[in-house]
């Protein structure tokens, strides 16, 4: 039952993480597009929201844990790590796949000017589908790396800052909600996120 509390007792910040991103969305004046369209945005936002919450609940900010033991905050990291990573890994196929619906140009053909338009936010989100790409496999093969857990966790954390930073920046410099409040929001977060690590990173260097 402890156990179980602990769990709950988590649950406030997941759904803080998911609820904010969506007020700003109810609130904002963007113009509407289709259901599908719509719906694999949002999965997108929900997922890179929860990517940057894991931040806050880990051994870099242990108050927003508070209560839960070790074991049970690596579970839960690597459930919402591998859910939302599969989910932004899909992102680039999320915008292509409506044109299946629509008439037009072909879904691979949009897919290969997406990927070879070199803009900065496409760039930029190539760089990031990159590094999550690599932050994913190697905490899949942890074990088979020829690293200590110390440092294998210190290239996680840098890798999941790198990527955190790089998605934001590619997301307000080219996302549809580049502007207004949620483009402050994220930027806001990812700040405090690159804050905390450092901070943290700093402190375990020292120990050592």
């Amino acid at each position: 039952m402890k156990r179980f509390d602990n769990y709950t007792r988590f649950l406030p910040w997941i759904l803080v993480l998911a609820g904010l991103p969506l007020m700003v969305l109810l609130l904002s004046t963007l113009p509407s597009r289709t259901l599908l369209k719509e719906s694999l945005s949002l999965l997108t936002l929900l997922a890179f929201f929860q990517l940057l919450g894991l931040v806050f609940w880990s051994r870099v900010t242990g108050w927003a844990a508070m209560g839960m033991g070790i074991g049970q905050r690596i579970k839960i990291h690597k459930i919402i790590g591998y859910t939302c990573v599969t989910v932004m890994l899909f992102h680039p196929l999320f915008l292509v796949l409506p044109r299946c619906f629509e008439a037009g140009v072909a879904p691979g053909d949009a897919f290969i000017t997406l990927v070879t338009t070199l803009k900065r936010g496409v760039v930029l989100g190539l760089v990031a589908w990159v590094l999550l790409a690599i932050l994913g496999i190697t905490s899949l093969i942890r074990k088979a790396l020829p690293m200590t857990y110390r440092v294998w966790r210190l290239c996680h954390g840098l890798l999941s800052i790198s990527f955190v930073c790089v998605a934001a920046w590619h997301a307000v410099d080219l996302g549809r909600h580049s502007q207004g409040a949620l483009a402050l929001m994220i930027i806001a977060m990812t700040g405090m996120g690159i804050f905390f690590h450092v901070q943290r990173t700093i402190v375990d260097l020292f120990k050592q």
